[in-house]
């Protein structure tokens, strides 16, 4: 029997960020991609994509801002969850830094300049061995452009106001993954080593040579442990 499979996109990101697993794993799993273009808090977000589930119960995956998402559904459904995998993501709340670039990069937005934004986040979202992959960063292009500037700036407050979720986790009883790349600059190892120690019973896998955008950059990688974690026990090696 296949699995319902929720998958929550990024920042700037729709359905393509997930294509490769849609069709990986698509022998075990009923797919259905949340919109989450259309909220400008991540409560809003999880409300919605919870409304529209196809699915009483499904198994939940998240990359970066879908997984703030996936984190506010443990805290809205937690009952409707029963397997979750969170990627490229973290658990704390905006640091200032992180306010002031997301501030610059709305005030490039509104000033007509929107698709300057994935250009200057380009070195942040891919390994930089990457770079020069002409197929993947059109596909990102791509994916912003589908986005549009006003959902972007939906989405940036969204984040900038998301709650700290650490003091959530350990509530969360379901078989976990948390899966990121090594060279993830915006969303380091250190924070998915937070997030694993404090939901007991997860797995934790580090992708070598894979930027934030894992899910494109090293599909088979993701594939396979997204399928292990699929299984009973949602062990992922």
């Amino acid at each position: 029997m296949k699995t319902p499979l929720v998958f929550l996109p990024g920042l700037l990101c729709d359905a393509q960020l997930w294509q490769p697993q849609v069709v990986g794993l698509g022998p075990s799993i009923e797919p259905w991609v949340a919109d989450l273009m259309r909220d400008d808090t991540i409560a809003g977000m999880a409300k919605r994509a919870l409304a529209e589930a196809p699915f009483p119960k499904f198994a939940l995956a998240g990359l970066s801002m879908g997984g703030y998402v996936a984190q506010e559904i443990m805290r809205q459904a937690p009952e409707r969850v029963e397997r979750l995998a969170l990627l490229d993501t973290q658990a704390r709340p905006e640091a200032p830094e992180a306010r002031e670039r997301r501030l610059a990069l709305m005030a490039l937005a509104e000033k007509g300049e929107f698709m300057g934004v994935t250009d200057r986040l380009m070195p942040l979202l891919v390994h930089g061995s990457r770079l020069a992959d002409a197929p993947l960063v059109e596909l990102i292009k791509d994916m912003a452009k589908n986005v549009g500037k006003d959902a972007f700036l939906r989405q940036q407050r969204a984040i900038m106001d998301r709650p700290d979720s650490r003091e959530s986790l350990w509530k969360i009883r379901c078989p976990t993954l948390v899966l990121c790349g090594e060279g993830d600059m915006l969303t380091p190892k250190d924070r998915h080593e937070e997030i694993a120690a404090a939901i007991r019973g997860s797995t934790l896998v580090v992708l070598p040579g894979c930027g934030h955008m894992s899910t494109l950059e090293k599909p088979l990688e993701v594939n396979r442990a997204l399928s292990a974690w699929l299984t009973v026990g949602g062990q992922a090696g």
